[in-house]
């Protein structure tokens, strides 16, 4: 295993190890059986109350892939970095990822060895007990909470646009041949439509971020089972190790962030009311 988040990338000027944080944080990413891994992921922690953490799946042959990934994190990180936070963590975030499409697209139109790279992109910033997320492609997030696990992005696949449109069942399709067909991705088009959701976390809640490579061969059910307890690097080890067990045949990534403390939406959020909230959220996921 391998963690791809970069050199140096959780320890900034302004928000020093010795800082207590709010949320625990780790990303990590393994080749698997592959000779390459065209999965990357990487994260970065701008203070005790807020951090960045994304993954990102290559497409386009080997050397594509791979570059288009690493752009696709590198980027992202960077452009959110050096946005103004009075911005808000949504806009930021929304602004980044459109800002490592543009760069991808003028990358595969310069360079014709890699003209048919592509990647997906799954971005997630918390600030102050608030999760906001970007997602183009087929890596997920998911929401651990008080013992249930919630699938909170809508893959943009054509096999999950035909579930959603009733053309096929959704047992059909975890086995279909031609699951993993994008419909969007970062870098095949100038401009590309970003499916975003933000919402308030809760003390003891968990994100997961991951590639196709992790959920392809381990259920819902077991993804809960795993994200219950441990540190957020032990986690990620955990589940990874759970995919390649199971026979994974790709590259595997996972980010966890682990919410320990208080958040300022505590006081009346469970209950039948959060889950009304959460499905008004994912109605609204692109």
């Amino acid at each position: 295993m391998s963690d791809r988040s970069g050199p140096d990338p959780v320890s900034r000027p302004g928000s020093p190890d010795s800082v207590p944080r709010s949320f625990d944080l780790a990303v990590l990413s393994d080749a698997g059986d592959r000779p390459d891994n065209q999965d990357a992921c990487g994260c970065f922690i701008e203070e005790p109350q807020a951090a960045v953490f994304v993954v990102a799946d290559g497409v386009g042959g080997y050397a594509g892939g791979e570059v288009a990934s690493r752009m696709a994190v590198e980027i992202t990180l960077e452009a959110y970095r050096e946005s103004p936070c009075e911005w808000g963590a949504a806009l930021r975030l929304h602004r980044a990822v459109q800002r490592a499409n543009i760069e991808i697209h003028q990358r595969a139109t310069a360079v014709s060895a890699l003209r048919l790279m592509g990647t997906t992109l799954t971005a997630a910033a918390v600030e102050n007990g608030r999760l906001c997320a970007a997602h183009v492609g087929d890596c997920r997030v998911y929401l651990a909470r008080r013992g249930r696990i919630r699938q909170m992005t809508r893959d943009h696949t054509v096999v999950a646009e035909s579930v959603r449109m009733g053309l096929m069942k959704a047992a059909d399709a975890r086995n279909h041949p031609e699951r993993s067909m994008l419909s969007r991705s970062l870098g095949r088009e100038l401009i590309v439509s970003v499916g975003r959701f933000s919402m308030p976390l809760l003390r003891g809640d968990r994100v997961l971020l991951c590639s196709d490579g992790l959920y392809n061969v381990l259920e819902e059910r077991e993804l809960r089972r795993l994200m219950r307890a441990g540190g957020a690097a032990a986690t990620c080890r955990a589940l990874i190790t759970a995919a390649k067990a199971r026979g994974s045949e790709d590259n595997v990534t996972a980010a966890v962030f682990a919410m320990n403390g208080a958040t300022p939406f505590e006081k009346g959020a469970g209950g039948a009311g959060l889950l009304a909230r959460l499905r008004r959220i994912l109605a609204r996921t692109g």
